[in-house]
This record gives structure tokens, sequence and C-alpha cells, in this order.
């Protein structure tokens, strides 16, 4: 089978095992922008400790760019690196601001989504991932993010090559699932990623598309 034909042999498979999934209520473009810099290197749950105490300390998006550096840093250390993120985040809002005269990217709505990808990769660490979270969960565009899950589920598969990086996979792993798939198959490799097929022990005799990857079948040769 071809590396597309076993794209759908996955998603249809995880349909059956999980359902079709639903993530969280979308937030409005911008929110999504800072909650997905927020959720760099760190997981859900620390993400929605830090984005709820940022909007607990600042009513609004412009008081949070024209804050004290300090006071962002402190409300975002749930999310860890915030020494990091925090400035990042300020200096996104800024950018922003000069380029739109408002501190609003709404207009993405209005681009295609190769168009807004560009828009939003423009700003330093805003990379790949960031944008496809965005067009995907709060646009409502086609993209297929490409966490650290993902990235590792679909090596192990065979659904990409070893040696491509994260940023190739996005277009890859683009190019093998339909664009009305994107939102399920991405939630549900994740789901596996988590709770199966794990970095260090993955549990591949309960995996349900075991009989779909190479890593396994490597494995069994063994």
């Amino acid at each position: 089978m071809n590396p597309a034909e076993q794209a759908r042999s996955v998603h249809k498979r995880l349909l059956d095992y999980y359902g079709h999934p639903q993530w969280r209520n979308p937030l409005p473009p911008l929110d999504e922008l800072v909650s997905t810099i927020l959720s760099q290197n760190t997981n859900d749950n620390n993400r929605d400790r830090a984005y709820q105490a940022l909007r607990a300390a600042f009513p609004t998006w412009e008081t949070v760019r024209d804050a004290d550096p300090q006071a962002v840093v402190n409300a975002i250390r749930p999310a860890g690196l915030a020494n990091q993120k925090g400035p990042r985040i300020q200096a996104v809002l800024r950018e922003i601001t000069e380029q739109r005269g408002e501190l609003s990217i709404d207009f993405l709505y209005d681009l295609n989504a190769e168009e807004a990808s560009g828009w939003l990769q423009q700003f330093n660490g805003v990379g790949p991932k960031t944008a496809a979270i965005v067009l995907l969960f709060s646009l409502g565009k086609p993209a297929f993010p490409v966490d650290t899950h993902i990235y590792r589920v679909s090596g192990r598969l065979g659904l990409r090559p070893e040696t491509i990086n994260a940023e190739q996979a996005h277009i890859l792993l683009a190019q093998l699932f339909s664009p009305q798939d994107y939102y399920a198959a991405h939630l549900n490799i994740i789901r596996l990623g988590r709770e199966i097929c794990q970095a260090r022990k993955p549990n591949c005799p309960i995996c349900p598309v075991n009989d779909l990857c190479q890593f396994y079948a490597a494995q069994a040769r063994l």
C-alpha cells in the first residue's frame, strides 16, 4: 500500500477506535495565537493555566502588549520558558499593531490557508506548527499541525522518511491526508501517541494500527 492509502487506513482505523474527536471550543484567532505560543514545549494543562492567568491579569491584549515585561513573565510562568515566551508574545502583539493599525488578525479569515500561514510565520517564534494550529482550530482553514506526538507516530508508522524534520513533515503529511480529515486525524494521532505509541515504551500489542506499522513489523522480526 502506498503512503496515501496507508494514511487513509490509519485515519479510518483510529476513527473506529477513538471516534470523532472534539477539541475545546475554538478561540478567536489572536487568542489562539497567544495560547499556541504558550503551548510550546509544555503540556495542555500548563498552557491553559498560563493562558488563564494572563487573561486574569490583563483585561485586553493591548494591556498585555503595553505591560511591564516582568509582569507578563510572572503571569505565564506555569507554561514554562516564561522569560522567552513573555517577550515573544509582547513582540508579536506590537508587530501586529504596527502592521495592521489595530490588535486583530481577523483579516486572516479572508486569506487562503497558504497566505494566512505565511503571514503568521513572519513573526519570531511562530513556526509551521503554531501557524497550522491557528489555521485549523481558529480560522477553520485546512492545515495539518505536526507536534512531537504526530512526528513520532508518523515516523514509526512509516508515513514519512525518518530523515525529514518536523517542518518538512508538515508539508508531507498534509499531502497524505485529505483536508477534510485533518482535524480528526490530527487529534486522534496525538491521542494514540499519548496513550499507546509513547516515546519510551510504546504498547504495540494493543495498538489499533499495529498491522499498518513499520516499527511494529520490525520489532516482530527481532
